[in-house]
Order: structure tokens, then sequence, then C-alpha cells
């Protein structure tokens, strides 16, 4: 069966309502949860993501919420930190491993560290048991992608379409997807643009769907109450779920 790994920002619009949106979304299938780390630069997100990290932000977020929350819920959904450099290399990378490891975080989904500079990393992410999420673009030749993939733990990260998040855009993927496959064995998961919408055709010869955008716009609708976001989440993992296995 093929994975839904679903995305949220962490404390927004609080961070009780991020704790029950994960179990909730745990409930309606999801298989692996990105907790999002509110940056003030999200470089590779939209706007939609975007408002919602600046808005957890202006809540007061730090990372000592990430840490507590993860705490909660990492024994109960798998979870990965996703967020930028600059908050994990100003906490030191020693120290958020360590913090990561100790409360059953899984792995990074780091966007703005691209493999090179990943490298010097690697060692300390997997002595912790903690996967580094490698990325694949579709303007990657077959030469870089062997090289990106080679030691890729837990799932690669294939970008739908060079541009941010929830552009809605879309490239063709063969090429990319068989020169990964040629590569590796690991799990292919692909990101960017997938929605109730798309999800089917996005699936298609990969091994999971990453949706962000999708959920967090759900967070933001100010017409919703808490109660219903949570429902309305809740549908549309169900539905991605049942559209990716289609």
């Amino acid at each position: 069966m093929k994975k839904l790994v679903a995305y949220i920002t962490t404390g927004y619009p609080d961070l009780d309502f991020t704790e029950d949106a994960a179990m909730a979304l745990k409930e309606a299938g999801v298989d692996t949860l990105e907790l999002g780390v509110p940056f003030s630069d999200p470089v590779a997100d939209g706007p939609v993501i975007e408002e919602a990290n600046l808005k957890a932000l202006q809540n007061g977020f730090k990372i000592q919420h990430l840490l507590d929350l993860s705490q909660k819920i990492a024994s109960d959904i798998d979870t990965l930190w996703m967020g930028y450099f600059n908050p994990f290399y100003h906490r030191g990378i020693e120290k958020i491993t360590d913090e990561a490891a100790e409360r059953g975080i899984s792995g990074f989904i780091i966007p703005d560290l691209p493999f090179e500079e990943a490298l010097p990393y690697k060692e300390t992410f997997r002595a912790k048991n903690l996967a580094l999420i490698d990325f694949v673009a579709p303007t990657d030749s077959a030469e870089r992608i062997a090289k990106v993939v080679a030691d890729a733990q837990k799932f690669i990260y294939l970008v739908a379409y060079a541009g941010i998040t929830g552009s809605g855009q879309s490239e063709d993927l063969g090429r990319v997807i068989a020169n990964i496959r040629e590569a590796t064995d690991t799990d292919l998961y692909i990101g960017f643009g997938v929605n109730a919408q798309t999800a089917r055709k996005k699936a298609k010869g990969v091994d999971g769907v990453i949706v962000g955008s999708a959920f967090v716009s759900i967070m933001l609708d100010k017409e919703l109450s808490y109660t219903d976001k949570i429902i309305r989440m809740q549908d549309l993992a169900r539905t991605i779920k049942e559209e990716i296995n289609s």
C-alpha cells in the first residue's frame, strides 16, 4: 500500500490544535507526520505554508514547543521534523539531533540543505538512528541522482517540479523516476502540488505522496471552527489515501 505523509505547521493555530490534528490524521490513515518548524523565510514553500509559518511565529513559537509536542505524539505516529537549516544550526546539530532521538523522531527534512552541504552532518544523524531525507529534482542528471540516492535512508523526496510548494505545476517525471529506480531500492515519495485532485496521477510510479499545502489551507480557513478543521483534514487524508491506492 502506498504511503501518505502529511505536513502541518507546528503551533498554528496553537499547540493544542497541532497535537489534536496529528492524532486525527493518524486515525485517518496518515503514515508519517511532518511537523513543520516555523521559520521566517521558508524559501521552498508557497504562500499558504509561508502564512502559517509567520502566524505561528507571531503566536510565539519556540523550538521548546516542538520538543514538548514531539514528546507527546512521536510514540503514536511516525514523525519527521521538517524545517530550514538556520534554526537547527543555531541550536547546534549535535544538540538538536540528541533532542530528536530522545523524543523518538525518525528523521529530518531540511529543504535548504543541499546534498553536498549535508554530507558533513550525515554521520551525526546516522549515529542517532535519524534519517536525513535526500531530495531529487526533475532537473537532476542520472549521474547526480545515483550519487544522491546511494545512501538514502527512509525514503527519497522527489520534488514534482522546480518551484515552490502549492503552486500546482507539473512535469513529466518518467525519466527521473526510472533513473532513481535504477540506482536504489529505497522508497520513493513525491511532494509539491499533491492534493485530492492530483494525488492519483502524482502517485504513479512512486511509493508514497507528501501533502502539505492542502492540509495547511484547511488550517488557515477562518470560516471553519476548530472541530471542522480537524474533520476536513481527516476527510482529505482519507480521500488522498484512497486515491493513491486505487
